[in-house]
């Protein structure tokens, strides 16, 4: 018979190992290594079967070995120093603490999905992963985010293979009572319900699990609840599954439901409520119309509401294509909408903020377009990402050049504590006496080459035996009852020249272009003197078939016996695979479409851990490679897919057998690779401090999360009059921009052929109908003029002063306005001017934000 519901039974702890409850509660030991030795030390096996998980490691060891270990006074001892220690971690002042001026109490971070731990497996992908290594930065810092996703029930999914390679899903169902999470409840001890008004007068209603993540706590809606009917209970079954509906229903409960959780939450715990509101990605803009919501109720007009919102509003996006992005019909956004789930707010006012440029009223409602409409700061997750997003929504400002549409870039980052294998921190605390391994001084000889290399050597091997366990084990699930061929336990060598590919298999990413040219592939992996492994994973999304054919083709290539000990496909990517498969690897492999991949993290963990990177010159690997830490595939300049391929497919041959193999086998006297280990030292030294979570946070705090506080507490002040003051100010500028022209604009004092350091002198005239100089700035545009065109590269601008009004002109209603100013000439070549007028407010963080332009 079988159960219809499980549960752990977990032993009871004496009085002597309470420091275990504490160090257990707290997710700090996702990223705290010695906190990771005391629980391995408990039952080591049954610690890496678990894969790190202390729950599922307390449910599974007996009541003798508890009281064993009580009884164990060193054992004690280290528990109650580590407990200790985490007392000091979560209460002592940190770097955001030390921070000068007003900053806020707390910042809330909504994203969909969090991939903190193996244990609490919410997260899909590299958004969830970089949502995790957000919080725990944040923890490590001291930044007081309180973060807010969904409880999926039965997570992502977790991924097999049929016998002829086909991805298969499954959707284990997870008992929170086994998670690292408790309920917010209720003075009285019942549970705090948030609840959300839907069509047909149903009511959704969710239970909010708490989780420590360190400093940081981590909210999580969870629907599955015996207040709602069987279909509402499903709403938070799974991670990106359901229709268009279901999706919009996460996305409503997330961002509303979770701003009223914060609420809840505020007020259990008497922390004031944040200001600040960071959205990572779309899937939680509706937490905007919420806060809204809030503020009409306070008095405010709808436009006077946004102007507070948008003001304490961060938004990111992380999706380089239009098709990666929710996208839902206005008549479904309509009916859900017209409920009393928001009755404060016009329904046609809610529509308009996801309304794409130039679309009908019954257009598609666009939830990215609907975050950069509530966030006055928005940003991408890389310098290149951040010049396809401008592109991507410049028609949001129309008449700007891309360069001034106003969307930034925080480059990502990885959590270093999190994805440095513990070898390598062993290695910089004996050599180096430190264990921050981001901020080592690797190229000190205090390191020997011998000991970094034995340490990488030992990380591929590390790789390498689980990499046969992950295999073997599938193996076995395929067969069950068979015994498990020999061959399994020689796939890979631990001293081979080893390839890491790893990520989420969409098409863009050309899991399969190492398949262009199979015979050449084959020799590469099989050459007698410099062969080659390469260790692939990752999940296809449920719904998208072409990319499981890929994963097929795969492991279909891996099933040659003359190659499988050289390439294998490990199922069920996950965190506890990519601790072991980032580290053990030597060259990290990324090929995607330039410019689809929007950062592209997993390169950024390899490299933490010394490995070499290959790739296409496409997220974080533009900005950062620079000749010594890798080696970059050029992008093939041709329109056609199949040319492309073939091209950017034998530059990454070429490399791997001209350079990369080469270099990894090319040995000195003592057997070791001394030009490979200098580039590993390079890497090491000069890619860690820019690649960690922590440079990626201090970014957000400093340049969005402290100017966004600043912003909405102006806004807020004196009972929202400058809140009322501005949105006035708007309404009046865009009335009267039609009438805003530059009539006429005259320059002077240069010579016949001018020279650097002459200066240019402007006059323009320019009409402001009613509006007044004080509504605008006049702007010259200037930089290098090219042959081809009369775009201008390496822009600048300077403002132009305004004089008195031009008494001869007529006038209209304001007059037409004289405005001056003048340009150095600061480089030799072709030079290019214009004149532009834009709106101008204190309050404003871009001059583009009205996307109300005039030029010459």
């Amino acid at each position: 018979m079988k159960a219809i519901r499980r549960f752990t039974v977990r032993p009871a702890l004496p009085e002597r190992l309470s420091a275990l409850e504490h160090l257990v509660g707290n997710l700090r030991w996702a990223w705290h290594e010695p906190t990771q030795d005391l629980f391995s030390d408990i039952a080591p096996d049954a610690w890496r079967d678990f894969q790190h998980d202390p729950i599922s490691l307390f449910g599974q060891i007996s009541q003798e070995r508890i009281d064993e270990l009580a009884a164990d006074d060193a054992f004690v001892d280290r528990a109650n120093a580590l407990r200790d220690d985490l007392t000091r971690y979560l209460n002592e002042p940190r770097w955001y603490q030390q921070l000068e001026g007003e900053k806020p109490e707390s910042i809330a971070y909504f994203s969909p999905e969090f991939g903190i731990a193996a244990a609490l497996p919410q997260y899909s992908g590299g958004l969830g992963i970089l949502a995790g290594d957000h919080l725990k930065s944040a923890s490590d810092l001291g930044v007081p985010l309180v973060a807010v996703g969904l409880f999926y029930r039965s997570g992502y999914f977790s991924q097999a293979l049929s016998p002829d390679g086909w991805q298969q899903e499954t959707y284990p169902v997870l008992d929170p009572d086994g998670l690292p999470l408790r309920v917010l409840r209720q003075p009285d001890g019942s549970p705090v319900i948030v609840t959300l008004c839907l069509p047909d007068d149903q009511v959704l209603s969710a239970r909010i699990w708490q989780g420590r993540v360190g400093r940081v706590t981590l909210l999580l809606l969870d629907s599955d609840i015996p207040e709602n009917t069987d279909e509402l209970c499903h709403v938070t079954d799974r991670l990106y599954g359901g229709a268009e509906e279901h999706r919009l229903q996460q996305e409503l409960l997330l961002g509303i439901g979770g701003v009223r959780a914060i609420g809840a939450w505020a007020e259990r715990t008497g922390v004031r409520p944040p200001r600040v509101f960071h959205t990572n990605e779309g899937h939680a803009g509706f937490l905007g119309v919420e806060r809204i919501g809030d503020l009409i109720r306070d008095g405010l007009s709808f436009t006077e509401a946004l102007q507070v919102v948008r003001a304490g509003t961060v938004f990111t996006t992380h999706t380089p294509v239009p098709a990666g992005i929710d996208r839902f019909e206005s008549a479904l956004v309509r009916r859900y909408f017209e409920t009393d789930l928001l009755p404060a707010v016009p329904v046609d006012d809610v529509l308009s903020l996801g309304r794409e440029a130039g679309s009908p009223p019954d257009g598609a409602f666009n939830m990215a377009v609907m975050g950069l409409r509530l966030g006055q700061r928005a940003n991408g997750v890389s310098q290149l990402h951040g010049e396809v997003s401008r592109r991507m929504f410049s028609d949001l400002w129309p008449g700007f050049d891309t360069e001034d549409v106003p969307i930034g870039s925080v480059t990502n980052g990885v959590h270093p504590a999190s994805w440095t294998a513990p070898q390598l921190t062993a290695l910089a605390a004996r050599t180096l006496g430190t264990t921050d391994t981001a901020n080592a001084d690797w190229a000190s000889p205090a390191v020997s080459d011998a000991e970094l290399w034995s340490v990488r050597n030992d990380m591929r091997a590390e790789l390498v035996a689980d990499a046969r366990r992950r295999l073997e084990r599938a193996w076995l699930q395929q067969n069950p009852g068979g015994v498990a061929p020999e061959w399994l336990h020689s796939l890979l060598d631990p001293r081979v020249l080893t390839i890491g590919f790893a990520r989420r298999v969409p098409t863009y990413k050309r899991l399969t272009l190492m398949l262009h040219d199979t015979d050449r592939l084959r020799g590469i992996l099989l050459h007698p003197d410099r062969p080659v492994q390469i260790v692939i994973a990752g999940k296809s999304h449920p719904a998208d078939i072409e990319g499981k054919r890929l994963i097929q083709k795969i492991v279909e290539f891996a099933k040659d016996p003359r190659v499988r000990e050289r390439i294998v496909f490990l199922p069920n990517y996950d965190i506890a695979m990519a601790q072991k498969l980032y580290p053990g690897t030597d060259v990290w492999l990324n090929n995607p479409l330039r410019p689809l991949e929007a950062c592209g993290t997993s390169g950024m963990k390899a490299a933490l851990n010394g490995v070499l990177n290959l790739s296409i010159l496409d997220g974080w690997w533009n900005e950062f490679f620079d000749g010594d830490n890798g080696w970059a595939i050029p992008s093939a300049a041709t329109a056609d897919a199949e040319e492309r391929d073939r091209l950017e497919a034998e530059s990454m041959y070429d490399l791997i057998e001209h350079q990369i193999a080469p270099r990894f086998y090319a040995r000195d006297s003592d057997g070791l690779p001394t030009d490979w280990l200098r580039s590993i030292r390079h890497t090491l030294s000069t890619l860690s401090p820019r690649l960690s979570a922590d440079r990626m946070v201090r970014e957000y705090t400093e340049s969005l999360y402290l100017p966004a506080y600043s912003s909405t507490t102006v806004l807020r002040g004196d009972g929202y009059k400058p809140a009322r003051r501005l949105a006035e100010w708007k309404a009046r500028v865009t009335a009267a921009w039609p009438d805003v022209a530059i009539a006429h604009v005259e320059s002077g004092g240069l010579d016949l052929t001018p020279q650097v350091g002459d200066e240019l002198h402007l006059r323009a005239t320019v009409r402001l109908g009613s509006l007044s100089p004080d509504d605008v700035s006049v702007q010259v545009v200037y930089g290098l003029s090219g042959a081809n065109g009369d775009d201008l590269r390496d822009v600048q601008s300077a403002e132009l002063e305004a004089e008195i009004p031009d008494p001869d002109a007529d006038s209209g209603d304001g007059g037409d306005w004289l405005f001056s100013g003048t340009v150095s000439l600061g480089r030799p070549g072709g030079f290019g001017y214009s004149v532009r007028v834009v709106p101008k407010n204190a309050l404003l963080a871009s001059p583009a934000e009205l996307g109300l332009i005039a030029v010459a």
